[in-house]
């Protein structure tokens, strides 16, 4: 690990003009590229205390080795500077995204004395013009199957091509009158070309003259008598309105745009991009990538914008871009897009309208993309194998950890505290066995403080249930029938179902670092708990923190491992965060104080907030009452006598056992039918409370 002062450039080296700049290792291998308007105060960013830089920034300066950069006269030149350098480094501390899907595109080879038409895949090739990308191939030959009756462009390849021109035979399309066979010379290589640019030009979105010239021949036809030729046309014309069917209408007007949505966690960020000509969204695509920079959505933004458009020229590029957070420097790369087209492009946040519509749908899109991502590699059962024994491995664990816990603190500002606990069994989600907690002991953002208080009623629940149910020893049989020595199934209850926290967990996970992990091993000490491996995962930089350890266990980005850790810990954090918020909704739903003549919403809502509940409200005076603002004596009188008059409601009952449901847990169909739901919470309303 080098020390970024050790090549810190001296003051004054660095000078205050755009550029670019790369850091390389001790192998002189590039590791970043990045830009800045100025790079005097973007590069001395870099070397100040390595405690106040983001965790990833942090581990790519002290990776580094040495700085240099290249000065450019514009924002511009920097920008197309950074993508050349960011494509042929391949640095290792930039974003780069990566297709989920390779997606074909309509490609026509212009470049060539015959233009073809063709289902293309991979990089874009010189002097051929693509359209889409395309969700599946199928889709692009139907639609070149109807318009090959309007446009018979060669589709054949260069093979078949040179065999028809030897034999002086064509193949099957241009019998059937699907290829104008300029393989056999029946039309001239001038006349072909035009087939394959008016076939470009439908495809772009010039279509409403081209139908109309059609339906003007056709008229004319009929008007001289040749219908035959007439019948041709029209059926010309109904085969490019259901080519035209295949795209959906999205805007009225004859829109050319692209638009762009990030949905992103901590780690990996998903994009998805519809392309719209002509009003019609003709292709989409979508990529995924990890987070291995200090990057916003802004930079994501940027970046992807740099891939996307990078190699592009001409109407590749459209008229419109919308996107959900502008760039940085949004002037610069407006301008750099310009430059690309060769005109104007207008980069924008769409504000209303059809656009924000549909620029919703493309942000659906992404996060489904983003949720498929995490989860296909946790839904193969090797896949699943190889995860436990790494966790086990990294841990030092005497074997894989079938049954995980993980434990995870919510509040909104010290108010609402609430814990939850999430189970997985052989990496798989055990719904059923999710519970929720409630934090009634103290009030305030001491997540460590919770943190050992539900790790102690979750364990000494489970020592009650442990002590009446007993368990398998060596005196009550083991040994004479030749079996291992573990712990006999929990009995069950009278109504057939075990009891809740009868089961142990091999390893607990709570959602924190080294505070978080010292409190749930201080718990499970107090309660002479030794058989449970305990570690923490904290958010940023994904560090697995074990307890008594200075330094975390860093499992590689690429490990199956860490990848289950941090679903199951985003799982515990989803169903806390849902949690807090129906407990917070509860509480703002005042119950007796709706019948009180006179109180609004507003004024309700502040008093169960000043007091907490409606229960400490009812034994409040009238002058203590009265210190709510926005609340005056009469109003008070009012209020206490309503709920002096209102009786307290009754306690819940469990249907199943016929008790009295305690504060700290809920029915198992309850906490079913909320854990159903919890991951249902959209990874933007991650993070907003802790």
């Amino acid at each position: 690990m080098a020390d970024p002062s050790s090549y810190r450039p001296k003051p004054g080296q660095i000078p205050d003009s755009p550029g670019v700049y790369k850091f390389r290792d001790e192998h002189r291998r590039v590791i970043y590229v990045g830009k800045a308007k100025s790079l005097r105060p973007r590069l001395s960013s870099y070397f100040q205390d390595l405690a106040n830089l983001h965790p990833r920034t942090r581990t790519m300066v002290t990776t580094a080795a040495s700085v240099e950069w290249t000065v450019v006269s514009t924002e511009v030149e920097a920008l197309q500077l950074e993508y050349s350098w960011i494509k042929e480094f391949d640095p290792r501390f930039n974003v780069k995204y990566r297709d989920d899907k390779s997606y074909p595109s309509l490609a026509v080879t212009l470049g060539e004395e015959f233009p073809r038409v063709q289902v293309m895949r991979g990089p874009k090739k010189k002097g051929v013009r693509y359209f889409g990308p395309y969700g599946h191939a199928w889709a692009i030959r139907e639609t070149v199957d109807l318009m090959l009756r309007v446009f018979p462009v060669r589709t054949c390849s260069a093979g078949v091509f040179k065999n028809a021109a030897r034999t002086g035979r064509p193949c099957l399309l241009g019998y059937i009158g699907k290829c104008s066979a300029p393989c056999v010379g029946r039309v001239t290589p001038g006349e072909h070309r035009e087939l394959a640019e008016e076939f470009c030009d439908f495809m772009a979105g010039r279509t409403g003259q081209y139908l109309k010239r059609l339906e003007q021949q056709m008229h004319e036809a009929a008007e001289d008598m040749e219908y035959e030729k007439a019948a041709r046309l029209r059926d010309d014309i109904g085969a490019l309105r259901r080519a035209l069917e295949k795209n959906a209408v999205v805007f009225n007007d004859a829109t050319d745009a692209d638009l762009i949505a990030v949905a992103e966690d901590e780690l990996e960020a998903a994009v998805q991009i519809f392309h719209v000509r002509g009003g019609r969204v003709r292709g989409q695509r979508g990529w995924v990538t990890d987070k291995v920079e200090a990057v916003d959505t802004a930079g994501l933004v940027e970046h992807a914008l740099q891939q996307l458009y990078g190699e592009e020229q001409g109407d590749a590029v459209p008229k419109e871009v919308l996107v959900p957070a502008l760039p940085e420097d949004a002037p610069a790369v407006s301008q750099w897009l310009a430059g690309r087209r060769g005109s104007n492009v207008s980069l924008r946040i769409p504000q209303r309208g059809d656009k924000k519509d549909l620029m919703a749908t493309v942000l659906r899109n992404a996060q489904q993309a983003l949720v498929l991502h995490k989860t296909k590699r946790a839904s193969d059962l090797t896949t699943r194998s190889r995860a436990l024994e790494e966790i086990a491995e990294a841990l030092g664990l005497d074997s894989a950890p079938l049954r995980i816990e993980c434990f995870d603190i919510s509040h909104l500002q010290g108010d609402d505290v609430v814990a939850s606990m999430v189970v997985f069994e052989d990496g798989l989600p055990r719904k059923s066995e999710y519970r929720r907690f409630q934090i009634k002991s103290f009030e305030g953002q001491d997540d460590v403080r919770a943190m050992h208080e539900v790790l102690t009623r979750r364990f000494r629940r489970y020592l009650q249930e442990k002590e009446r149910t007993g368990e398998w020893t060596e005196e009550s049989g083991a040994e004479e029938t030749g079996a291992l020595e573990v712990p006999a199934e929990p009995q069950p209850e009278d109504d057939g179902r075990p009891r809740r926290f009868a089961y142990p967990p091999q390893l607990v996970v709570v959602d924190g670092g080294q505070p978080q992990v010292a409190a749930a091993q201080r718990a499970l000490d107090e309660l002479g708990i030794d058989d449970v491996a305990v570690c923490g995962l904290a958010k940023r930089l994904e560090e697995v923190w074990l307890p008594g350890e200075d330094d975390p266990v860093v499992l590689p980005r690429s490990s199956e491992g860490l990848y289950l850790l941090q679903r199951v810990r985003d799982t515990a954090h989803d169903f806390a965060i849902r949690y807090q918020r129906t407990k917070r909704a509860k509480r703002f739903r005042a119950g007796p104080l709706d019948a009180v003549p006179g109180l609004g919403e507003t004024r309700k809502q502040a008093l169960v907030k000043h007091f907490g509940s409606v229960k400490k409200l009812r034994s409040a005076t009238i002058d203590q009452i009265c210190e709510v603002p926005g609340i005056g004596r009469k109003t008070a009188e009012t209020v206490a006598a309503f709920l002096a008059q209102a009786a307290p409601a009754a306690p819940a009952v469990n249907t199943a056992t016929g008790e009295i449901i305690e504060d700290d847990e809920e029915t198992v169909e309850e906490v079913a039918d909320t854990a159903v739901h919890a991951s249902a919470a959209s990874p933007s309303e991650r993070g907003q409370q802790e």
